[in-house]
């Protein structure tokens, strides 16, 4: 028997918003120098870290019974990873570049060789650069456009505070710039000589462009572009052409582009349309036009746009894709001749390939078609621009990831490389399917399903329901290896397209945000219980899963419908909602008021938000068992966040469930940064998937 859970001890603390009162017992969690934690975890306090230490021993104990099949549950998905994988060489000029693994190695080496020869050069090799560090993440990373100086940015902690470095190729030599505190990205000017970067503010929100030169101090790099509203995030990137750098500042709703010249890095940004409020665009250049996806005049699903680069104002923007309702256009890519665009329709993607004609129009040529009843795809503008070369991949649930190239002139595919299974997979010995379950205001919500051919549909399957729901984001219905673990144990597999991402274009989007939040709870719910009656599984026998906003969707749905669910596995959730969105001191806050709602400033928002926020809402009831995840390093999903919400449940409810809570002291939002320390993590999680509905023993047996 594990020893008895932590209590975590009460210090209530009044928090009032238009004259409502709460009552939080467990605010002590959050660290008063939670910055400085961020950049330091060792500062953390010593009661906070007492508490989170003696809740990961208490999941340690009570997941004892469960070390053998961890470890085999590791080997194997550790068995289905080709461990010395390579990606495809993708073409720049005289090279092409690509990353590989070693064997046994956790992180990516990435390299170049000479285009359709031999001769690898290692341009940086994951693996020793992550010597001695217990956490190591690299962000972006890029080499100049002359191709010989490579840019990377590294996090060693966690937080998201990155580093940016600079390495010379051909020697390997280091450079003396360090840009530190940054996102991430950067972007070079034409002559690579000069980057682009962002940098975070002491919130951890990007809100400046800075230019560095190659070869001056960090103290001599000059504001390009400073953000003034908190709401809104920047960043930088390139057009496809090369021609110019984009300077991108955005919230969840409206976005605000400007273009700088690649060839003229010190020169002035150019703003290509003022922001207005629910105005998303982004921006292209070809030849005297530029393109524009947008989703202006009540365009929902967004369409495509032109205008004369010498006049770009938004009286001359003219439609070259007209919008169409339920056709929601992802984004597009140019090339020298074509625009490349991927839409989804019924829940599907596809690629849409279109000749670029004089004055920027855009004529429809041809569709990259698929037959399966589920898949997903990617699409890869690489390199060039001057090609006809498209790269995209292509799985589905039983389908290893494909990666072709595609001639868009010629309309011939090549199959470049096919995703290896070590330990073998027959996709013939599985089945997927795409079911539909009624929402409580009768939309039909898209289910995917995997599951063995042999499994029963007689209610006796246990059966994993993933879910999200969040910013727009669509749940692809791609392959992975791990899911074989519990599918080949008898699992069902599923996939809930709820609202609140796009599945079903933008107002799938639309209606499952701010004041219809609820709509992605109940629409989970429902999802659940038409698997049940449609007897691929039975009350009691579903394990509910999701991640950061997806973890707010667990929180709410065991405190809606704990019944249904035999367990809850919550990843850096979400699921201190209101308290967070009432604090404007943290990193995500302001942006997020677009995606729920602005409680500080709005008394019906946060009623709306006190209605459904998981940690407000637990109650003197009987939950699931419930595995809560969080990293202390998060600047995401803070650490307090699943800490508090498991506080409170193990003081109020009413059941012997498991209620277990791991905070990775050396992590952040991404969890343990290698590959197979990220495997690692997810054995755990299945030996508890499998704890919980009563099969560990089965295999210990």
């Amino acid at each position: 028997m594990p020893p008895a859970p932590p209590v975590a001890e009460k210090r209530n603390k009044t928090l009032t918003h238009h004259k409502r009162e709460r009552i939080d017992p467990y605010y002590w969690l959050r660290d008063e120098r939670w910055q400085e934690v961020m950049r330091d975890p060792a500062l953390l306090s010593s009661d906070i870290r007492t508490y989170l230490e003696a809740e990961n021993d208490y999941t340690k104990a009570a997941l004892e019974d469960t070390k053998d099949l961890q470890a085999r549950l590791f080997e194997e998905m550790k068995g289905r990873i080709k461990e010395d994988e390579s990606s495809v060489p993708m073409p720049d000029g005289p090279y092409e570049y690509y990353v590989r693994y070693e064997t046994g190695g956790q992180h990516p080496v990435y390299c170049r060789q000479p285009r359709g020869g031999v001769g690898e050069k290692i341009l940086l090799h994951g693996d020793k650069e992550a010597e001695g560090q217990s956490y190591f993440q690299i962000g972006g990373l890029s080499h100049s456009p002359d191709h010989k100086v490579l840019a990377y940015a590294l996090d060693l902690n966690g937080s998201e505070f990155y580093e940016i470095r600079f390495r010379e190729i051909d020697s390997g030599n280091e450079l003396p710039d360090r840009l530190p505190n940054a996102s991430g990205g950067f972007v070079w000017s034409a002559d690579g000589r000069v980057i682009l970067y962002t940098i975070l503010d002491d919130h951890h929100r990007p809100v400046k462009v800075m230019r560095h030169r190659l070869g001056t101090a960090t103290a001599e790099d000059d504001l390009v572009y400073e953000e003034k509203d908190p709401a809104f995030f920047l960043g930088v990137s390139h057009t496809e052409s090369h021609r110019f750098l984009i300077i991108d500042s955005h919230d969840h709703q409206t976005s605000e582009v400007r273009l700088l010249d690649a060839n003229d890095p010190f020169g002035t940004p150019q703003l290509i349309h003022a922001r207005e409020e629910g105005h998303e665009y982004g921006v292209s250049d070809h030849g005297d036009h530029l393109l524009i996806h947008t989703n202006t005049d009540g365009a929902e699903d967004f369409k495509i746009m032109n205008a004369p680069l010498s006049d770009f104002a938004r009286k001359n923007w003219q439609d070259v894709v007209p919008h169409s309702p339920g056709r929601l256009i992802l984004s597009f890519q140019l090339l020298k001749n074509y625009c490349i665009r991927t839409e989804r329709e019924n829940a599907l993607p596809r690629i849409v390939i279109s000749r670029i004609g004089d004055g920027g129009s855009i004529d429809d040529d041809h569709v990259v078609a698929f037959e399966e009843e589920a898949y997903a795809l990617g699409t890869s503008s690489g390199y060039e621009f001057e090609t006809t070369n498209l790269r995209f991949s292509y799985s589905s649930p039983t389908t290893p990831q494909q990666t072709f190239d595609y001639d868009v002139a010629s309309k011939s595919r090549q199959l470049r490389k096919t995703q290896e299974v070590p330990s073998g997979h027959k996709p013939d010995d599985y089945v997927t399917a795409r079911v539909q379950a009624m929402a409580d205001d009768g939309v039909t919500i898209p289910i995917t399903l995997l599951a063995r051919k042999d499994t029963p549909r007689d209610g006796s399957a246990p059966l994993l329901l993933y879910g999200y729901g969040s910013y727009g984001i669509s749940i692809p219905a791609g392959f992975s290896t791990n899911r074989l673990s519990l599918v080949d144990r008898g699992f069902v597999y599923a996939i809930a397209h709820i609202r609140g991402g796009k599945e079903k274009g933008y107002g799938w989007y639309t209606d499952g945000k701010r004041l219809k939040k609820r709509n992605t709870f109940s629409d989970f719910v429902a999802c659940a219980r038409h698997l049940i009656d449609e007897k691929y599984t039975s009350k009691g026998r579903i394990i509910g899963h999701g991640g950061s906003a997806g973890g707010l969707l667990m929180g709410a749905v065991a405190n809606m419908a704990p019944d249904v669910f035999n367990a809850i596995v919550a990843d850096v959730p979400f699921v201190d909602t209101l308290t967070t969105i009432c604090d404007d001191t943290l990193p995500l806050t302001p942006p997020e008021w677009t995606e729920w709602g602005n409680p500080i400033e709005d008394a019906a928002v946060y009623d709306y938000m006190a209605s459904y926020s998981p940690y407000d809402n637990v109650a003197a009831q009987d939950y699931p068992h419930i595995f809560a995840l969080g990293g202390l390093t998060d600047p995401r999903v803070t650490y307090w966040e699943p800490a508090k919400w498991v506080a409170k449940m193990r003081a109020l409810k009413t059941d012997n469930n498991l209620l277990l809570l791991k905070t990775n002291m050396e992590a952040g939002h991404g969890g343990a940064s290698g590959r197979f320390e990220q495997l690692e993590e997810t054995a755990l999680i299945y030996a508890f998937m499998l704890k919980a509905a009563g099969m560990h023993q089965d295999e210990a047996n």
